[in-house]
């Protein structure tokens, strides 16, 4: 899922870098800033997810409609996100929810300081909490627009880079709080993508929890359909439909004459909420 950020060889350079009233699947107990609010009931979706660069067309959506996949990722927004998304509309949205599909909105927002190759948007210590929060605003804004409703989760994308970069890492820690806390104030749950060997191991084993996301999508390529056999961090991490595992990428698959390369990822997590 990297590429679709940025490009492949990018991806491959990267990876190579070495409270109380909390909701349903919202998986870690620290998310205070929940607390004040009705939220609407949590839509969840297990079972195998795809994401790709560009959202299909609806033609390609229903010939995919074979039951193998029933959720899609979509990229909703960010100023880093890789592809032109023509298809994305709410009368998309609309239709491929009629289909039955569930839809995951990803956001890619401000990247790490110390992280390789070159973004249109990156974060630094000074700015990293304002731009959470306006990045924030702005997944909500494109969410919403989409007819992704309140309630819905937004997975915040956070490429790999160097965690045991103390300052760069607090720094990225700090995008994500805000950003976190801002989707909360606005009724979206928070989710976030990244690598088990950096960025989503950033969030699971910080020390301090508050404001981090309640749902957490690690990009692990070894092949195996699970969220739990794999899972790299404490057992009661995560729990209650809180992870999604991106187990394959660059997967070129066919079906009913229509052929899309696809990341394939297990998944046990809170989809959009539309129609």
């Amino acid at each position: 899922m990297a590429g679709h950020r940025q490009s492949k060889k990018f991806r491959y350079i990267t990876w190579s870098v070495a409270g109380a009233a909390v909701v349903a699947g919202a998986g870690i107990a620290a998310q205070t800033s929940m607390a004040a609010t009705t939220w609407p009931a949590q839509k969840t979706y297990t079972g195998h997810a795809f994401d790709t660069c560009t959202a299909p067309s609806t033609a390609a959506m229903k010939a995919w409609n074979t039951g193998f996949y029933g959720a899609a990722a979509v990229y909703v927004g960010g100023k880093n996100r890789g592809c032109s998304q023509p298809n994305l509309t709410a009368s998309w949205v609309k239709s491929v929810s009629s289909m039955g599909w569930k839809l995951i909105p990803i956001y890619v927002g401000a990247q790490p300081p110390c992280q390789s190759g070159s973004n249109p948007e990156k974060l630094t210590a000074t700015t990293a909490a304002t731009l959470g929060t306006s990045d924030a605003n702005d997944a909500v804004a494109k969410a919403s627009a989409l007819g992704m409703k309140a309630g819905s989760p937004i997975y915040l994308d956070m490429e790999p880079y160097d965690i045991t970069n103390t300052s760069c890492n607090n720094a990225v820690l700090t995008y994500v709080r805000a950003f976190d806390k801002q989707l909360r104030a606005k009724v979206y749950r928070a989710g976030y993508y990244g690598f088990s060997s950096s960025s989503a191991k950033a969030v699971a084993t910080a020390t301090n929890k508050t404001d981090l996301p309640g749902n957490l999508w690690y990009a692990l390529w070894d092949k195996q359909y699970t969220t739990t056999t794999d899972w790299p961090w404490g057992s009661t991490q995560y729990t209650n439909h809180s992870r999604a595992h991106q187990y394959m990428v660059n997967s070129k698959e066919t079906r009913n004459g229509y052929t899309i390369t696809v990341d394939r990822d297990a998944w046990d997590a809170p989809v959009a909420i539309t129609g």
